[in-house]
């Protein structure tokens, strides 16, 4: 098998885990949405705590390093459609950026040992980052195919500055988190089964 193949597959089984992860959200929140139908009106008065957790699911979710986890995504749209789906999207990405910081910090001290395992992937986006800078990172943290921790350690490694690299991540982040909470809320509407 050549390499032109190898990468093709790779796209591939990623678009497939893509497409699973998504489905899998779905329907996580969906049962969530179900569970909490009951007692939404009473939930009201609860939406700091709401805010507290989203923000807190999101940061754990976003301080690993290269194993990307997506358990916070249905939580987060399950409390977006119960609270301002805006409010919960920013909780989400002042945690999620926050929590991203963990990849920039083992870039900035442990370069060496960690691009040793993707130096394709490190070439590439050192590359980006070297050209665009902290829009590159903004880009990074929007789309939600690639691991972004790759770049958060390339920024560490490559020495951007941390506020730079926490306002980047942000708002790449934000308007993502934003879209998925308002196109659950408007996908659920024009489903049967919701």
């Amino acid at each position: 098998m050549d390499l032109a193949q190898l990468r093709k597959n790779r796209w591939v089984r990623l678009a497939v885990l893509f497409v699973i992860l998504v489905v899998i959200s779905l329907a996580l929140a969906y049962v969530l949405n179900r569970l909490l139908a009951p007692i939404k009106d009473d939930l009201q008065q609860y939406a700091w705590l709401a805010y507290l957790i989203v923000f807190g699911i999101s940061l754990a979710a976003n301080l690993t390093i290269v194993a990307p986890v997506y358990v916070f995504t249905p939580i987060m749209v399950a409390a977006a459609g119960i609270y301002p789906p805006a409010l919960i999207a920013l909780s989400a990405a002042i945690g999620g950026a926050i929590g991203e910081m963990s990849g920039y910090f083992a870039g900035s001290l442990g370069k060496k040992i960690v691009f040793k395992e993707y130096p394709e992937a490190y070439e590439r986006i050192h590359s980006w980052v070297d050209r665009y800078g902290a829009w590159a990172i903004a880009v990074l943290a929007f789309q939600p195919v690639l691991p972004f921790d790759i770049a958060g350690m390339v920024a560490g490694a490559t020495k951007m500055s941390a506020p730079k690299f926490w306002i980047a991540c942000f708002l790449g982040k934000f308007p993502k988190y934003l879209l998925v909470c308002y196109f659950y809320d408007v996908f659920k509407n024009h489903l049967p089964f919701f």
